[in-house]
């Protein structure tokens, strides 16, 4: 079943609703958003939504799915790699200085869409979700809102707002980390988590402040970009991420890399756990701005002083 929202040409924004699995937004002709809320992978990569494919307003693709290196990266999604011992990230937990396969891959359940709304400037997407651990106890109850908008043909870019609220609804404190909580030096990933095209590998990282390259990792900072070549068609893109902001005292740290492959993470608890007390809610806000081009530093330091969110300036 198919429910379309369409509005306009051009550069107006629509959604396709393939009802019970996922939304297609457009720009125009153009496909920039795949949101797949009812995925059918396998359970050790940890059942989530995502978005794949994320493609830029010339159609170039900017994300990658199922990598034969880590096959629970997914284009773009939100998870969380520890959570008081459970992992909803997929594949192998980090332990005692190595990583182990356990039986402790959750999931993310698709519970409703109490919101879609959609005009030629903007598609609004609210979805509740519940994080079920492996061995079957609700642990989370999220309220993700996802904001698609700001699309400029003539600048090459739209942007990705994303919020979310989780909260603890165990019954005991929720200790939220990383692989770095556990020990393991610059591997913070956790949250809103991007992985790029394979071509994109070696890309160029742009932050603020004059700063950039792979010295970014573990570092903070107000925004981050990844810049990289595409196979199939010609040119560049780019991903410009804003750090946003987190509710809880720990502050947003960057995880990112070129090599082996491109990854960008605004990490919420990278080196420092959170822990959130049973009934509290951890709140989370993103955005994202897609490029279908290399503006290069002093372009990039323009888009972000023209884009950057309120709580990020």
């Amino acid at each position: 079943m198919s429910d379309q929202h369409s509005h306009g040409a051009g550069s107006a924004l629509g959604v396709t609703h393939d009802v019970g699995s996922a939304l297609t937004v457009r720009a125009g002709a153009t496909e920039i958003a795949r949101y797949v809320y009812a995925p059918d992978f396998p359970a050790l990569e940890a059942r989530k939504p995502y978005i794949h494919p994320l493609r830029a307003l010339d159609g170039a693709l900017v994300s990658t799915y199922r990598p034969w290196d880590h096959r629970w990266h997914k284009g773009l999604q939100m998870t969380y790699s520890e959570v008081s011992g459970e992992n909803f990230w997929g594949g192998p937990t980090f332990r005692e200085g190595s990583y182990h396969q356990l039986d402790n891959v959750g999931r993310m359940h698709h519970t409703g869409l109490p919101g879609l709304e959609v005009t030629d400037e903007e598609a609004l997407v609210t979805e509740t979700l519940e994080w079920i651990t492996a061995a079957g106890e609700r642990w989370v109850e999220e309220t993700r809102r996802l904001r698609f908008h700001g699309v400029d043909r003539d600048a090459g870019e739209w942007v990705l707002d994303f919020a979310t609220s989780l909260t603890n609804v165990r019954g005991s404190d929720l200790v939220l980390g990383s692989p770095t909580t556990n020990g393991r030096p610059n591997a913070g990933y956790t949250g809103l988590f991007w992985r790029g095209p394979r071509a994109w590998t070696g890309g160029e990282i742009i932050a603020d402040g004059g700063r950039g390259g792979e010295e970014m990792m573990g570092e903070r900072g107000p925004w981050l970009a990844l810049t990289g070549r595409h196979d199939g068609v010609d040119g560049a893109g780019t991903l410009l991420f804003f750090a946003g902001t987190s509710s809880a005292e720990v502050p947003i740290t960057w995880f990112v890399r070129s090599q082996p492959f491109a990854a960008v993470n605004p990490s919420p608890s990278f080196d420092t756990e959170v822990t959130l007390p049973p009934g509290e809610t951890l709140e989370l806000t993103h955005r994202v701005v897609v490029i279908d081009h290399a503006p290069g530093r002093e372009g990039l330091e323009a888009v972000a002083a023209r884009l950057a969110p309120p709580a990020a300036t």
